[in-house]
């Protein structure tokens, strides 16, 4: 890791490009003053097509003079622009700051709407055309990678039409969830439950939480055995949403389905981070998204 966290590889970068520019100069000047061998008629003696003959003429004067300008605007460029290696050029522009500036242009144009859509409450927001529209965009730019298009989720990302929600479905817990962010830690739980041959009871117990095909028997024994669960998920399975931990009665499945998924969590515990957005999307924005996700599981 040290080659990506020390300066040499800008140092590397830096010295060749000094180097090329450099390198272009003198090759400027050394085939200005080299003198070919030539024959009395100022040709090379290169005949091709039968009287096709190469002369020996200098490079016109408005070339070099261009080629030597286009020299000194790099020179200047990489004075002014990062360019060489970690140097930030005297503007100190970056790729960075420039988004950063369209994004708060955009901002600013776009206050006066938002600015009305901040003076509602969420759920009157959700009943506003305009205000769904734009969170329709914000959601496609922002969730929609995770949560899919449609906003009925993948594996292992929630969906957010089906009013299942581990933290929570009001407006102001979505608002924080989209806000704060959200790490969802199971822990592997083999080793408190017991053998092997306890987890797959167990896992057969919690299939008949939700009326799922199991096998009764193992059900049986593994109800018990659930204690060491229960801390997150409660007695009756049913999840308690202050820890975030999942309802397994009700038959939505996060991370799969059937006893091979149940196992692999058990054994192998799961952590999901949900990233915050409040560094990159405005409060107003936020408001208007919360909105339009309260409002995709409480259609009237």
């Amino acid at each position: 890791m040290s080659d990506f966290t020390s300066n040499f590889w800008a140092m590397y970068v830096a010295g060749i490009t000094v180097v090329s520019i450099i390198a272009c100069l003198i090759l400027l000047i050394v085939t200005g003053k080299a003198k070919a061998m030539t024959a009395a008629d100022n040709t090379t003696g290169h005949v091709w097509d039968g009287d096709l003959r190469e002369m020996n003429n200098p490079l016109p004067r408005w070339w070099s003079y261009l080629f030597v300008i286009t020299v000194l605007f790099a020179l200047g460029y990489l004075a002014l622009y990062p360019g060489l290696g970690s140097y930030p050029g005297q503007l100190g522009w970056t790729s960075r700051g420039l988004h950063q500036a369209e994004v708060d242009k955009g901002n600013a144009e776009t206050a006066p709407i938002y600015a009305k859509f901040m003076a509602m409450k969420p759920e009157d927001v959700a009943k506003d055309a305009q205000a769904m529209a734009i969170g329709e965009r914000l959601f496609s730019n922002n969730c929609a990678q995770c949560h899919a298009s449609d906003a009925r989720g993948n594996k292992g990302f929630p969906n957010l039409t089906d009013g299942d929600w581990l933290h929570g479905g009001t407006p102001e817990k979505i608002k924080e969830t989209l806000t704060q962010g959200r790490v969802g830690n199971m822990p592997p739980m083999a080793a408190a439950i017991g053998g092997a041959d306890d987890v797959k009871n167990v896992a057969q117990y919690v299939l008949s939480l939700s009326g799922s095909p199991h096998d009764s028997a193992r059900a049986a024994l593994g109800k018990d055995k659930f204690a060491a669960c229960a801390a997150c998920h409660g007695a009756d399975g049913k999840g308690m949403q202050p820890l975030g931990s999942a309802n397994l009665t009700d038959n939505i499945w996060l991370h799969g389905f059937g006893e091979k998924a149940i196992l692999d969590m058990v054994n192998n515990g799961k952590t999901n981070v949900m990233p915050a957005q409040a560094g990159k999307l405005t409060e107003a924005q936020i408001h208007v998204l919360t909105a339009y996700i309260w409002g995709l599981s409480n259609k009237s």
